[in-house]
């Protein structure tokens, strides 16, 4: 009887989990809405009464966005503060919602994984991958690796979907 072989194995078929790439660690928000007063204005001395006296600590290892909920005009000054006190503390911050630090942090865990394994390499990015911003993880991934791999697909080494062949 002749040897069971893994085909997939054989081929030099480089299989990419996109999940790899998704955020570890804990998002959290800060509403700059819960400051207004009256629900419409800032107040600078109790907007900065309360970042002087914020437990930031709460925010470490975290990655935070800053927002505000309410249909309010905040100063830009009022975002730079609350990230001054994030800095050092957070793992990660920016001003925009969950999904935009979910993309920060997906596109620098794509960029800090290394080439040199997919130097001319044939890569099968699975297709059915628990991520955030899916469809954006995977054109971030393919910017990535494409300047390096002799192709890319999508799908499961079965069943894959041509996407990129150096010519």
């Amino acid at each position: 009887m002749e040897e069971i072989r893994n085909k997939v194995t054989e081929s030099g078929l480089i299989s990419l989990d996109l999940a790899k790439y998704k955020p570890m660690q804990e998002i959290v928000g800060v509403d700059i809405a819960d400051q207004l007063w009256q629900g419409l204005v800032l107040k600078e001395k109790d907007f900065r009464s309360w970042v002087k006296e914020n437990d930031w600590s709460f925010y470490a290892n975290k990655a935070v966005y800053i927002h505000c909920s309410a249909d309010a005009i905040i100063p830009t000054w009022a975002f730079m503060l609350v990230s001054s006190h994030l800095n050092g503390v957070s793992s990660s911050y920016l001003v925009g919602n969950k999904e935009d630090i979910q993309k920060q942090i997906i596109i620098t865990n794509i960029k800090n994984e290394p080439l040199s394994p997919f130097i001319d390499g044939k890569v099968i990015i699975k297709g059915c991958s628990d991520i955030p911003a899916a469809d954006f993880s995977m054109v971030e991934l393919v910017k990535h690796l494409q300047p390096v791999v002799k192709s890319i697909m999508y799908g499961e080494p079965c069943s894959t979907v041509p996407v990129f062949k150096r010519k």
